[in-house]
């Protein structure tokens, strides 16, 4: 797989820093890829100002009239490519776009939501796994959602799915029934059919099944059970191995069972990175990190820190002396001008903290007075590394379409 080219611009005076990359915004990103599959079934996709087809699905996907979308999560590039034995399937699928960006936060419900709007964060709000409901004193851990805030004011944009829908095209979703009524699925999904699913061979059930529905239909799966076994036993364990033999073969399902006018596409919402002992920091044992602090939102690898008022700048040079080069830490402006999230639509800044600290290496500045769970975590995602932010785009064709 052909990989994304890296950009290292200068925001205000901070220097984006080696091992880290920015995300791709309506070039090669994960935003990107309903926009082309609905443009290549014959939908006229609104998007602003980004290109409707960046990646060229149009030609990709030519004669599909029905297309699956399955995401994997936590199903980074860099890991199909070192695991080749444990996934032959995936190994041996076309990359009709080479290897896409993740968004940042490199995160699930970020990341789920950009593919669902085909926009970036910043266009479409959900701009952390957990941020603060602004002028409210709350959080919002966006997977446990469910109906505060109201989802459809708090992400507004219109979904892919809503337009495909309006444009005739039979839109499903299949996923965990669990996650049928979320404020994340409604954020997301909108505009498309809720399927549930209890299995992976439901899921593959549900998908082709789907499929023949209408005279032209857009299909999209998800499935989170690598991701689960990357977090609790580690990407280098014996257990993620197995699991990813597992996805292979429900990719195999799918792929043997496409309608011959039919395309697969495989992707995914971020990489993950194992984190050991020695590279772990709790930001609230570390004298001076809480000095000026209200609150930490983010994640162990995408740390938002909201200052109390006026201390904004005593905070950001704080962080930034005691983490060193453990990680990139800059002000809410300077991740804007960096355009991290995109451009950022009036009324979402305050989403953010107003300092951002972003994990180098293997770090992960976990904190246990708000995330004692995290602390039983091997592996974790978020950041901008490679590991983290680049991900597959992986295509099979029907019988007809070869």
């Amino acid at each position: 797989m052909t990989s994304r080219p890296r950009t290292e611009p200068v925001a205000d005076g901070a220097r984006l820093p080696a091992g880290l990359a920015l995300p791709a915004h309506g070039a090669a990103g994960l935003a990107d890829v309903l926009p082309g599959v609905a443009v290549a079934l014959g939908v006229p996709v609104r998007r602003g100002d980004l290109p409707a087809d960046p990646l060229d699905l149009v030609a990709a996907l030519a004669g599909a009239r029905r297309v699956a979308v399955l995401l994997v999560d936590g199903l980074g590039a860099q890991l199909v490519a070192g695991h080749p034995a444990q996934a032959p399937v995936l190994t041996a699928l076309d990359s009709p776009a080479g290897v896409l960006s993740a968004p940042f936060p490199s995160t699930t419900p970020v990341s789920l939501t950009t593919l669902g709007t085909g926009l970036p964060p910043g266009s479409h709000g959900v701009l952390g796994f957990v941020t603060e409901v602004p002028g409210t004193g709350r959080t919002l851990n966006h997977v446990q959602w469910r109906d505060d805030p109201d989802p459809e004011l708090w992400q507004a944009r219109p979904t892919v799915f809503e337009q495909a829908a309006a444009a005739g095209v039979t839109c499903s979703v299949v996923a965990p029934h669990a996650f049928a009524t979320s404020g994340l699925t409604r954020a997301a999904y909108r505009g498309a059919e809720y399927v549930p699913a209890v299995s992976a061979g439901d899921l593959v059930a549900g998908m082709l099944d789907r499929l023949w529905e209408g005279r032209r239909s857009l299909v999209y799966g998800y499935t989170a059970d690598l991701d689960l076994t990357g977090h609790v036993r580690g990407v280098d364990s014996a257990a993620w191995r197995a699991q990813l033999r597992q996805v292979d073969r429900l990719v195999e399902q799918l792929v043997a069972g496409l309608p011959a006018d039919g395309v697969l596409l495989v992707t995914a919402d971020h990489g993950m990175v194992d984190v050991p002992a020695a590279t772990r920091l709790d930001t609230s044992t570390i004298d001076g990190l809480a000095d000026g602090v209200r609150l930490l939102t983010g994640e162990p690898r995408a740390r938002y820190v909201h200052a109390e008022p006026g201390a904004a700048d005593d905070v950001l040079a704080t962080w930034r002396a005691v983490l060193g080069d453990r990680a990139w830490v800059l002000s809410r402006a300077e991740a804007f001008d960096a355009g991290l999230f995109g451009a950022v639509d009036a009324g979402l800044a305050d989403r953010v903290g107003d300092v951002l600290a972003l994990a180098r290496g293997s770090w992960a500045l976990l904190d246990s007075g708000t995330e004692p769970h995290a602390a039983g975590l091997r592996a974790f995602h978020g950041s901008l590394t490679p590991a983290e932010l680049d991900i597959p785009l992986l295509a099979a064709r029907g019988r007809a379409l070869r």
